[in-house]
């Protein structure tokens, strides 16, 4: 017999399927989607690169988001759980994810800081006329040189917005899945999308939008033969959907255990997706008014990642009729979209640490999140916080987050040879059932591109030093703290796991009460074990 207010240690969980979609897609809609997508499908040869987009987003952003769904509602648990229960061989792999969260979530809390300022100067047009550049580097960011080595000099306008972002996003991890990023996404997402929908509008009215649009989906049909473009649109879409951060894994152990697992996972990556095409459209439609305002062609002002975020759209805001509103709703966007990703990588490293110590939500969240926040505060706060982040940004993502891809396809499909059971899983659950061309994509075409794309980053870095930064700068921030991530990995699983810890629940019955293997007990009214496989599960 067992009583249904007998379960113990019962796993957060979000309130519906709605609220995870919400939060999976707020995971997947990132800076990199407005700001990085549009310039790598712009080179990438414009419309013509929607072909290789959409086969890496159907052949392998949608297969690995399958895996980390399975992954996680299977085995229950946050990366380093769900990796352990797994095969404990599998344990540091969990903690390899964790700790590149971490290292994210230092620097990216700091473009939301920034976009935050950006968008209270978008209204009072603070930056001038003409000096765009000029104001953010040398002005806003007081940006210095490394030959002194990192400068621990703070930089107000830019520390004071970021203990803030800090603040908003502690409350929110501290209110726990449900309440708080469950929430959050419910609030944020609709609004996001409302605001970017909206400065898209704007931006098709303003002139010379229709040449940034040409210049945007006019198909350049020789770039389809060009190894390197497809291999842009496969390392963008691993980037893009968050996989192998261990997001996915830790969300979708939030999932009650009859979820539409690929069925979510097609809403996600579709929306995902859609939400790039229209920034896409709205970059654009501004970068083509600003070339005809500068009286260039759009080639000559497209650009990509914090020069198109804060130089050129600053500009755009300066020229356009109305700007003010145009760089609210850009920058405001921004701050969201950040927001809503930043919370779900600092997720991965609360839940690991809950899962692995047994604490409170709260308690777990502070002794993650303070640290982190000081950290982020001591680095990117100060003049050379820019060199840091960029060199920690290209390091992180090529020898962090595409080599902890690579080594989970191989562990897990040629290693454990857990594909069969994933797909199982994914199958009893789901619209969407798979065959074993999931298999084939996860386990054999996945590591090919992984690998290709992982040892030209190699051969990038080793041949030509990262931006031309000293050699002790890289050693420290580059490829010393890629090395550090992996030691500490194994070290974080070798450490015994707390007696109030989940490591010894039994993933099988963290969902126990379901309809139709329990039935109440005719005397009593309490609710009987009606499957003999499940009896004795709960005392």
């Amino acid at each position: 017999m067992v009583n249904a207010t007998t379960q113990t240690k019962k796993r957060e969980a979000f309130g519906s399927r709605n609220v995870f979609i919400l939060s999976a897609i707020g995971s997947a809609v990132g800076l990199g989607n407005i700001w990085r997508f549009p310039y790598v499908a712009y080179e990438g040869g414009g419309g013509a690169f929607l072909i290789p987009y959409l086969c890496a987003l159907l052949t392998a952003g949608i297969p690995l988001l399958f895996f980390d769904y399975a992954i996680g509602h299977r085995f229950r648990g946050s990366a380093p759980l769900a990796f352990r229960r797994m095969s404990r061989a599998a344990e540091p792999l969990g903690w390899w994810q964790v700790l590149i969260c971490v290292v994210i979530a230092t620097y990216y809390a700091v473009i939301i800081a920034w976009a935050a300022m950006y968008t209270w100067f978008s209204a009072q047009i603070t930056w001038g006329e003409g000096n765009e550049k000029d104001y953010f580097f040398s002005d806003f960011l007081q940006m210095g040189d490394l030959k002194n080595g990192v400068s621990l000099d703070f930089v107000p306008q830019v520390g004071i917005p970021l203990i803030g972002v800090w603040l908003v996003v502690i409350v929110i991890m501290a209110l726990g899945v449900k309440r708080g990023i469950g929430l959050a996404n419910m609030i944020l997402m609709p609004l996001l999308t409302l605001m970017f929908a909206t400065l898209v509008v704007q931006a098709l009215f303003l002139p010379g939008a229709m040449d940034g649009l040409n210049a945007f989906f006019t198909p350049n049909w020789e770039a389809l033969a060009d190894p390197g473009v497809w291999a842009s649109a496969y390392g963008h879409i691993f980037f893009s959907l968050s996989v192998a951060f261990g997001i996915m894994v830790t969300y979708s152990s939030y999932l009650k255990r009859k979820t539409d697992l690929t069925g979510s996972g097609l809403v996600v990556g579709f929306a995902n997706s859609g939400f790039e095409i229209l920034a896409g459209i709205g970059v654009f439609a501004a970068l083509g008014f600003m070339a005809q305002a500068q009286n260039t062609d759009v080639s000559g002002v497209a650009s990509s990642g914090i020069g198109l975020a804060f130089i050129a759209f600053p500009t755009i805001v300066s020229q356009a009729t109305g700007g003010s509103i145009f760089g609210v709703l850009f920058f405001g966007a921004l701050v969201f979209a950040g927001i809503t990703s930043l919370i779900s990588v600092l997720e991965v490293v609360v839940a690991a640490l809950q899962d692995k110590l047994g604490w409170s939500r709260v308690r777990t969240t502070l002794t993650v999140a303070i640290p982190v926040a000081l950290a982020s505060i001591a680095f990117f706060s100060t003049t050379t916080a820019l060199q840091v982040l960029d060199t920690t940004d290209a390091f992180i993502n090529a020898f962090g987050i595409m080599a902890v891809a690579l080594v989970a396809v191989i562990l897990v499909a040629w290693i454990l040879r857990k594909l069969p059971v994933l797909r199982e899983h994914l199958n009893k659950r789901s619209s969407f059932r798979l065959g074993r061309l999931w298999m084939v994509l996860v386990g054999a075409l996945a590591p090919i591109v992984l690998g290709y794309l992982f040892v030209s980053e190699i051969i990038a870095k080793i041949t030509t030093p990262y931006e031309g930064y000293p050699l002790w700068f890289l050693a420290i921030f580059g490829w010393g703290m890629v090395i550090a991530l992996i030691v500490f990995a194994i070290i974080l699983s070798l450490l015994p796991w707390s007696r109030r810890s989940h490591a010894k629940d039994d993933p099988e019955y963290d969902e126990f009460l379901v309809v139709e293997n329990y039935e109440p007990d005719a005397e009593t009214g309490s609710i009987a074990v009606a499957d003999d496989r499940r009896k004795g599960a709960r005392p």
